[in-house]
C-alpha cells in the first residue's frame, strides 16, 4: 500500500501552511487567460468556500474589472478568506501620501495589502534606476504607510533569489526593512523562475535566521514561477526550509510558464508531507476546483495534469490494467478519491482482455474473460485502432461498440442515405443537408440548413429523430475536434472526428473516422445520439 502521508518527523499537531491564492492577478497574466469581473467574483467565492486563507483580488487602479471586483467584495465580503489587494512600493523620489498606487490600495478597502518591492541590486539600479538606499526607504515607508492605515501588510520580495545569489546581504536587508516596518509576512519570490531547489532552501533558511534575530512577528512565505518546471518542487522545498505561506495559482496559470500550481502544492503538502493546508474537507474538492477554474478560464485542462487530470489515474497498458484489477494501488501513488478524481481504464491497440473487461464493467456489462468472443473483441478493437479510431477519449463510442456486439442488439434507427451541399450566394456561404432515416420500417426524409455541412447534418438528424425519440431533445454539441491522421495523403487523408455532447450536467464524447470528413462526423453524431437514447432508456428502466 503506497504511503499517503508522512508527519515529517514531527509529533503532536501537524504544522499548518497558509495558502495564498493569486489566480485573479498573477494567474490572469498568463497567455490566453482573460477573466471578466464576474469570472473573478465566481472564482473568489469558490476559493472562499473551500477555506483558502488569502484570495488576492487584483491590482486596484490598474483596470475597471479589478475596481468592480473590489467594490463588490467591499459590499459583500468573503466569509472565510482574507481579501488581499496587490500593489507596489512607492515610486522612487516620491512620497506615500502622493503615490497613486498606494491611494488605489486604500480605496479598495481590502483588509490586506500585498506590496511588491525589489530585493535585487541589479533590478534596483537597472529597472528602478535608483539607489539601494532609496529602494530600502521605498520598502520601509510603503509598508509603514499601510500599517498606519490599519491594514495587514504582506511584502513580496521580488527577484529575491536572483538578488540573494548576487548580493545576499542586500537581499536579506530588504526583507528586514519590511519586517521592521510592520510587515506580517515576507514572501520570497523566484520571479524569473530560474532557481533550483537547493537555492530556494538556502535563501529561505537565511531569511528565517535573520528574521529570528529581530524577534519580530514577521513570517516567511514562498512564491515560485515555473520557467524551469520546478515551481511546485521549489515551493515544497521552501516549506521544508521553513516557509509557512505558499503563494500560487489554480492550475499553475500565470505569466510565461506560469506559477506554482496550488492544486498540486496542497495535495503534496497534505498527502506527502503530512502537513495541514486548507480545511480537511477541501482536498476532496481538488478536481472540481481545478476543472471549474479551467472552465471559467475557457482553457482545456491537460489530460495528464497531476492529481486532477482525466489521465492522472488512467491505465492503458494491458499489464498495468491486469495489475490494477488485482489491487488498485499497484500503479497508483494515492487513492484518486482523496483529491476527488477517479481511475480510468483506457482502451487502445495496447489493450488486453483486462482492459476490455474493466471497461465493460464500468458500463454495467458482463463479459467472460475466457469467452472466444472477448478475445475476438480485443482483436477487433485493434483493427479499428489501425484504421484510425481512438477510444481513449471517446468512452461513449466504446460503450456503443460493446453494446452493438451483444446478442440481440437492435439499432433504434438506421441512416439509409444523406446528402450535404455547400454553396456561396453573393457574399454568404450556406450549407444544407438531407437525410433518410429508417425507424421501425418507416423512412423519414428531412432537410435542414446550417452554418456548415456538419451543423446542417446535425440539424437534419434531429428533425428526423426528434419526434420519435424525445430523449434526444436537449442534447447539445459542446466541442468538435478534427485530426488529420496521415497528412502526407493531403486532402485524401484519413480524418478522425471527436464530438463532445451533453445534456444538463452530463457530458460524453464520441468518435468517427473516415477519409471523408462528413462521413466521420456523421458516425460520431450517430454514436452521440444513440448513447443519449440508450442512457435515457437505461435510466427509465
Amino acid at each position: 500500500m503506497p504511503k499517503q502521508a508522512a508527519n515529517n518527523g514531527r509529533t503532536g499537531a501537524a504544522r499548518r501552511i497558509v495558502i495564498y491564492d493569486t489566480t485573479l492577478r498573477d494567474g490572469a497574466q498568463g497567455p490566453a487567460v482573460s477573466f471578466s469581473a464576474a469570472d473573478k467574483l465566481r472564482i473568489a467565492r469558490t476559493l472562499d468556500g473551500l477555506g483558502f486563507d488569502y484570495v488576492e483580488g487584483g491590482f486596484p487602479g490598474s483596470n475597471p474589472k479589478d475596481e468592480e471586483l473590489f467594490a463588490e467584495l467591499a459590499t459583500h465580503p468573503l466569509k472565510r478568506a482574507r481579501l488581499a489587494a496587490f500593489g507596489a512600493t512607492r515610486r522612487a523620489g516620491g512620497t506615500c501620501a502622493d503615490d497613486a498606487n498606494l491611494q488605489a490600495l486604500a480605496r479598495s478597502e481590502a483588509p490586506t495589502w500585498t506590496l511588491v518591492g525589489k530585493s535585487d541590486t541589479w533590478q534596483v539600479s537597472t529597472v528602478l534606476q535608483t539607489t539601494p538606499n532609496e529602494n530600502l526607504a521605498m520598502v520601509r515607508e510603503s509598508v509603514a504607510h499601510g500599517v498606519s492605515l490599519g491594514h495587514e501588510l504582506i511584502f513580496d520580495a521580488e527577484h529575491f533569489f536572483d538578488g540573494f545569489a548576487r548580493d545576499s546581504e542586500y537581499a536579506i536587508e530588504v526583507c528586514l526593512e519590511a519586517a521592521r516596518a510592520g510587515a506580517s509576512w515576507v514572501v520570497l519570490c523566484d520571479t524569473n523562475g530560474g532557481s533550483l531547489p537547493a537555492e530556494i532552501r538556502a535563501g529561505v533558511q537565511a531569511v528565517r535566521r535573520a528574521l529570528g534575530e529581530l524577534n519580530g512577528a514577521a513570517r516567511v512565505g514562498i512564491h515560485c514561477h515555473n520557467d524551469c518546471e520546478l515551481a511546485v518542487a521549489n515551493t515544497l522545498e521552501g516549506v521544508a526550509a521553513g516557509a509557512d505561506m505558499v503563494q500560487g495559482t489554480i492550475n499553475g496559470y500565470g505569466e510565461r510558464c506560469g506559477n506554482a500550481n496550488l492544486v498540486s502544492v496542497v495535495a503534496n503538502l497534505v498527502l506527502k508531507l503530512g502537513l495541514e493546508a486548507l480545511p480537511s474537507e477541501a482536498l476532496a474538492h481538488s478536481t472540481d476546483l481545478s476543472r471549474t477554474v479551467a472552465e471559467i478560464a475557457n482553457l482545456a485542462l491537460p489530460l495528464q495534469q497531476p492529481f486532477v487530470g482525466y489521465g492522472a489515474f488512467a491505465h492503458k497498458g494491458g499489464q498495468h490494467v491486469a495489475a490494477v484489477l488485482k489491487h488498485s494501488d499497484s500503479y497508483q501513488h494515492i487513492d484518486p478519491g482523496l483529491v476527488g478524481n477517479e481511475p480510468h481504464v483506457l482502451v487502445s491497440e495496447l489493450s488486453g482482455r483486462g482492459n476490455i473487461l474493466a471497461k465493460a464493467r464500468e458500463f454495467g456489462l458482463k463479459l467472460d474473460r475466457d469467452d472466444p468472443h472477448t478475445q475476438w473483441l480485443v482483436q477487433h478493437l485493434k483493427e479499428l485502432e489501425h484504421r484510425g479510431y481512438s477510444y481513449e477519449a471517446a468512452d461513449a463510442s466504446f460503450e456503443m461498440l460493446l453494446r452493438r456486439l451483444e446478442p440481440g442488439y437492435k439499432a433504434p434507427w438506421k441512416v439509409a442515405d444523406f446528402t450535404t451541399l455547400v454553396r456561396k450566394d453573393g457574399g454568404s456561404v450556406h450549407a444544407e443537408a438531407t437525410v433518410k432515416v429508417e425507424v421501425g420500417g418507416n423512412v423519414y426524409h428531412t432537410a435542414a440548413s446550417g452554418n456548415g455541412p456538419v451543423n446542417a447534418l446535425d440539424a437534419a438528424l434531429r428533425k428526423a429523430l426528434g419526434p420519435k425519440f424525445p430523449g434526444l431533445r436537449g442534447v447539445s454539441l459542446h466541442d468538435y475536434k478534427v485530426r488529420i491522421l496521415d497528412g502526407g495523403a493531403g486532402t485524401a487523408a484519413t480524418t478522425r472526428v471527436l464530438i463532445e455532447s451533453g445534456k444538463g450536467a452530463k457530458r460524453w464524447t464520441t468518435v468517427g473516422c473516415s477519409s471523408n470528413i462528413i462521413e466521420a462526423s456523421l458516425a460520431a453524431l450517430l454514436d452521440s445520439f444513440e448513447y443519449a437514447h440508450h442512457t435515457r432508456s437505461s435510466t427509465k428502466t
